[in-house]
């Protein structure tokens, strides 16, 4: 471990782009998820920080066992197929305790991680802001502090007492400890301040009327590409699990709206560990204070539903209320194809709250547009109000802060048929 420059050394040497690796998801039952698909996306996990999966496993474990989770034979088979892959990584899709983990990877003779490890990794990696690192390292310190037995090998030293009488001493594994509650105290206090200025940028947003539309969903499902399809931005999008990190807000115009905030998120997922959800509380605060949600989903994924639930479930954990308005944007209609597509398309048409589209392509994303304008303008009402024909600047601002629907000039006078908000009206005419 080193301290140097009040940073804290990671124990990552294990992890290098184009390591082979087995991937394994243990079966517990009870599960909704698609053992496939659960494969498949841990497997993109891995793939995310340069890893190569060169075989998976799906091993139903009946009784899990205290020791390696799995049964014994299973372990056999594992370590057979570590010696001839010549794998150096095994990938539990599953949490290990620090005990199962070493047990592991003794039997294994190999690097084994758990998916909390592995999600932490891809953050490690991407985080690209200040803030983000921080976070990172506070969600990986907190998941380390449990793991020390595991982590590092001089921990049985011990070092000599202090004051006059000497002692026993501290143990190597309990002054690490200490290291990391000391470092997680000063990453949280760096973090309350990126948390106060954050605030303020937001209620000076808040204080000028300016809607705030924040785009969740599972990893992913588009966001991204939905996020630059709309703003015009180049956000990083790739068909890549957790490609987007840091929040990324834009102004961007909608009808009868002169402006609104489009903020893209980080992607959520399923077991999202829960150092991860407090780290990164920050940052989703941007959600919480959120006047529309669009929640945009893969609906070519076999697991959509069980997305879905995953999604919701972490909004609810940090603190986004239930009514909260929300649209459903369902993404990726270019990898539908005949029926599948057609019964798509009726359920959306059904539906209110849901527009079917392709983030890609930009089928339609002008429909999505149009639905969050006309539910952001919910309540709107409908305004006569008379100006000097030369009065440019009171036209301009009804154009820029309503949607002006009839406009009719007379002797002089300008006369507007405008639908906006009361708060609106009630600025304008106090101006």
């Amino acid at each position: 471990m080193n301290n140097e420059g009040g940073g804290f050394e990671r124990d990552r040497g294990e992890f290098t782009r184009g390591a082979r690796a087995i991937v394994v998801y243990p079966d517990l039952g009870g599960s909704s998820r698609d053992a496939e698909a659960r494969l498949d996306e841990t497997a993109g996990l891995a793939e995310a920080i340069g890893v190569q999966v060169a075989e998976r496993h799906t091993f139903r474990v009946r009784a899990p066992r205290a020791a390696t989770l799995i049964g014994s034979g299973q372990v056999e088979l594992l370590a057979t197929s570590v010696r001839m892959e010549e794998a150096s990584l095994v990938v539990f899709d599953a949490g290990l305790s620090p005990i199962q983990q070493r047990n592991l990877e003794t039997a294994l003779e190999t690097k084994v991680i758990d998916r909390t490890g592995l999600i932490l990794e891809i953050f490690g990696e991407r985080a690209a802001t200040a803030e983000g690192r921080l976070q990172v390292e506070l969600a990986h310190l907190d998941y380390q502090s449990g793991r020390l037995v595991r982590s590092w090998t001089h921990l049985e030293r011990q070092r000599g007492g202090f004051g006059f009488l000497g002692g026993p001493g501290e143990t190597q594994i309990e002054a690490d400890r200490r290291m990391i509650r000391d470092r997680m105290a000063r990453l949280r206090r760096e973090l309350d301040q990126v948390t106060r200025t954050r605030g303020l940028h937001r209620d000076r947003r808040q204080r000028a009327p300016w809607p705030v539309i924040a785009l969740v969903g599972y990893t992913n499902a588009g966001k991204s590409t939905l996020f630059n399809r709309v703003t015009g931005a180049d956000v990083m999008a790739e068909d890549l699990l957790f490609a987007t990190l840091d929040p990324t807000l834009r102004q961007i115009s909608l009808p009868g709206i002169d402006k609104a905030i489009l903020s893209d998120t980080v992607g959520f997922v399923s077991e999202l560990p829960t150092q991860l959800v407090a780290a990164f509380k920050a940052t989703l605060e941007e959600v919480i204070s959120a006047d529309l949600l669009i929640h945009v989903r893969d609906v070519a994924h076999p697991d959509s539903e069980a997305q879905r639930s995953d999604v919701e479930g972490v909004l609810a954990e940090i603190g986004v209320s239930e009514a909260t308005p929300r649209i459903e944007a369902w993404n990726k209609l270019d990898l539908l194809e005949g029926d599948d597509r057609a019964a798509m398309l009726a359920e959306a048409e059904r539906r209110d709250d849901v527009v079917a589209l392709s983030a890609l392509t930009g089928e339609g994303v002008p429909a999505l547009v149009a639905a969050v304008a006309e539910l952001l303008t919910e309540g709107h009402r409908r305004y006569r109000i008379a100006l000097d024909a030369g009065d440019g600047a009171g036209a301009a601002w009804l154009h820029a802060h309503g949607e002006v629907i009839d406009h009719q000039v007379d002797d002089g006078e300008a006369v507007y048929e405008v639908r906006m908000a009361a708060r609106e009206y009630e600025r304008f005419m106090t101006r």
